[in-house]
């Protein structure tokens, strides 16, 4: 009886770990990509950014996705791939306005994610 309680209890603990370690991975990557969404948003509002600027944001993003798709659904990656492409396409077409909305609805979806994806009761059931 003792041996099959700490097992149930070992293996809470590490679901807890678990689901911890999400939590703060999701959170940090997706705070780190807002702040480097906002420093470009700025630039572009600015008119200061250059196609260079936008692909660095990305080549980030793609260095963080392939850790992050363990944890988010693809077709959410899959639509911060897309806006983040028209993004740099924009902006090195020189559409600042079109970018700066592509740039919205990043920053947005950089801001909601984490918290869509967090462990909560309304998640789980």
């Amino acid at each position: 009886m003792l041996k099959s309680l700490t097992a149930i209890f070992s293996v809470l603990a590490l679901l807890a770990g678990a689901v911890i370690f999400e939590h703060f991975f999701v959170q940090t990557n997706f705070v780190h990509f807002h702040e480097e969404l906002t420093t470009l948003y700025e630039k572009v509002e600015a008119d200061e950014a250059n196609v260079e600027d936008a692909r660095a944001v990305r080549n980030a993003w793609e260095a963080r996705k392939e850790q992050l798709q363990v944890f988010l659904p693809h077709n959410d990656v899959a639509r911060v791939d897309l806006h983040l492409s028209e993004a740099v396409r924009l902006i090195g077409e020189g559409e600042r306005s079109l970018a700066l909305a592509k740039l919205e609805t990043l920053l947005n979806l950089a801001a909601t994610f984490p918290q869509a994806y967090r462990t909560t009761p309304s998640n789980i059931f």
